[in-house]
């Protein structure tokens, strides 16, 4: 399958947030900086890293000499049942969630800069192809994150959670821009502190993201005496790669659920790192998380969660009747059984992730309330009883109709309507109705218009985002590119390609003439370091030894290209 295929293969809501790669953008210096960093990595971490790594690298489509097409990855991913698509930077966290859970891995467009070659602060494809898609081969791992996904995308997220990501959006932006002030990059790390200094009790969304940080992106598998690195953020970086190391500096602890009460800091160096004993316990550990999780456990306390998030949630009926809001308030019995929810602001209806034809976010405009129970003189769920049988219990449509529920709440009005789906009742729609609790209070009065009840005895799940990510979506895709403007120094550029073309060649170059133009290049260019790094591949003597001084000296003045050049220098 070609990109256009795999878009289209998509869930129409995920299609925006997908774009085109172009290979013929990346640049003769993207390209640099990718050699450099994959060889310098894969040298790195062909000791350090899980064994399954550089085989991984090889088996996904990933060459050390060249960035990845999307195309190439995609013919071997297909073997492994997995696909990838490219995205332009950061994408809200359930959108990436629920990418992972249809086995799709989102691959960032952007190449890091030359300044940021050790750890860039936004996505890019190094750490999006190199980091993640090399332990897919792994089974047991490939099922980790798919279940990571599929669990991630139901995680209730807060208000504070959304505007988290968008701070973190924002500074990673200003960082890889090369037009940022210092001032407007302190402004915005401020905002992110404040933040992430809030007081209030972290969201399951918020622990969910710690156990991806402490293993998809910085995990160690093994023992703690004895481990290897597995996680993105440690396989893409050259500095933390080899830093995690150190264990008088980095404390190494076994992972168990507990790791989601570890926050992190993204703009420091972690303290701590967790190993994990294989990746099938990576798949055990997940689950004991997600037994905690309101979208397994249902039920009033559910409920005052999403409430207590502030964003839009959903709640499903043991019917398979589902409502998606703003949860405003539950009510519970003496046993602290939910008896009825309410929703503020647009409401979708929907039945098993589909959205009831007239019952979107339009119509329910004002929000929604509806009772929660069995009904007296019922002994079984309102939903399950057929047309006639309900007839049997004086509920007919064109007739009034009192519903009274063992909760003590009474519905009370003209049935209009019974919406059907699957032999079950899922909505009864009123007019003229009065919904009122045991002791008296009004939830709904006629005064107000037609009333819709929602069947179902008992609420078995409460998670993040809507029902009909279709008809309703909630985010909407963002751009990095189109934020970050890079000036190009096209004389450099060309320096660049004609090396990279003298690198194809894959021997010593002593053509005179071209010799010239390369001398020319470094008169140019006397602090371009990585120019210097590629034309090693290609220099003969005694140009080669130019390059070394040369780089030496840069090493020397310039204390930021110390390391680099130092490696590079090792290398050759």
């Amino acid at each position: 399958m070609n990109q256009q295929d795999i878009i289209l293969s998509l869930p129409e809501h995920l299609r925006p947030f997908v774009k085109t790669q172009k290979y013929s953008d990346y640049t003769a210096i993207d390209q640099a900086v990718w050699r450099f960093v994959m060889k310098h990595l894969s040298n790195q971490l062909s000791e350090t890293a899980h064994p399954v790594y550089l085989d991984g690298l090889a088996r996904t489509g990933i060459s050390l000499n060249q960035i990845p097409s999307i195309e190439e990855m995609n013919e071997c991913l297909a073997k492994l049942g997995w696909r990838a698509v490219v995205v332009d930077g950061f994408i809200p966290p359930a959108i990436f969630m629920e990418f992972q859970a249809l086995k799709i891995l989102v691959i960032a467009l952007e190449m890091r800069s030359v300044n940021h070659i050790f750890y860039t602060p936004a996505p890019d494809i190094v750490h999006e192809s190199a980091g993640h898609a090399p332990f897919i081969v792994d089974i047991d791992y490939a099922e980790f994150l798919q279940s990571f996904g599929e669990v991630g995308m139901k995680a209730i997220a807060t208000r504070a959670d959304l505007e988290q990501y968008e701070a973190i959006r924002k500074l990673s932006i200003l960082k890889e821009c090369p037009g940022s002030t210092d001032e407007a990059i302190a402004k915005a790390e401020t905002d992110l502190k404040s933040l992430t200094n809030d007081s209030n009790p972290p969201s399951e969304a918020a622990l969910l993201t710690r156990l991806h940080w402490w293993t998809v992106e910085y995990g160690l598998v093994g023992k703690v005496e004895d481990y290897r690195i597995f996680g993105a953020g440690l396989l893409s970086s050259l500095s933390e790669s080899a830093q995690c190391l150190d264990d008088s500096a980095v404390k190494k602890i076994p992972l168990t659920v507990d790791a989601v009460s570890q926050s992190y800091d993204i703009t420091q160096e972690q303290p701590q790192l967790y190993v994990t004993q294989s990746c099938k316990h990576l798949s055990q550990v997940l689950e004991e998380f997600a037994e905690s999780m309101c979208f397994r456990k249902g039920g009033a306390a559910s409920l005052r969660t999403a409430i207590n998030a502030g964003s839009m949630c959903t709640a499903s009926y043991d019917s398979g009747m589902q409502v998606s809001g703003v949860f405003t308030e539950v009510l519970c019995d003496a046993v602290d059984n939910a008896i009825y929810l309410r929703t503020e602001g647009p409401t979708q209806l929907a039945y098993i992730e589909r959205e009831i034809i007239g019952h979107g976010v339009n119509y329910h405009s004002q929000g929604f309330g509806s009772p929660i129970g069995h009904i007296k003189d019922l002994n079984r769920c309102l939903s399950q009883y057929s047309i006639d049988e309900l007839k049997g219990h004086d509920i007919a449509m064109g007739q009034r109709v009192r519903l009274d529920y063992l909760s003590g709440i009474t519905v009370e009005g003209l049935l209009e309507k019974i919406h059907r789906h699957d032999h079950r009742n899922l909505i009864l729609t009123f007019t003229d109705c009065t919904v009122t609790t045991l002791h008296g209070r009004i939830l709904f009065d006629p005064a107000w218009g037609v009333y819709d009840l929602a069947v179902g005895s008992n609420i078995n799940s409460v998670y993040g985002g809507v029902a009909d990510r279709e008809t309703l979506q909630l985010y909407k895709p963002t751009s990095v590119t189109d934020t970050i403007q890079t000036a190009e120094d096209d004389v450099l550029l060309g320096h660049y390609a004609f090396v990279n073309e003298l690198r194809k060649l894959a021997k010593p170059v002593e053509d005179q003439a071209i010799l010239k133009q390369l001398e020319i290049a470094l008169a140019s260019y006397p602090q371009e370091w990585l120019l210097r790094v590629e034309m090693l591949a290609v220099a003969a003597r005694p140009l080669r030894n130019q390059l070394k001084r040369e780089l030496t000296s840069l090493g020397q003045s310039n204390s930021s290209l110390q390391h680099l050049t130092a490696l590079a220098l090792d290398s050759k």
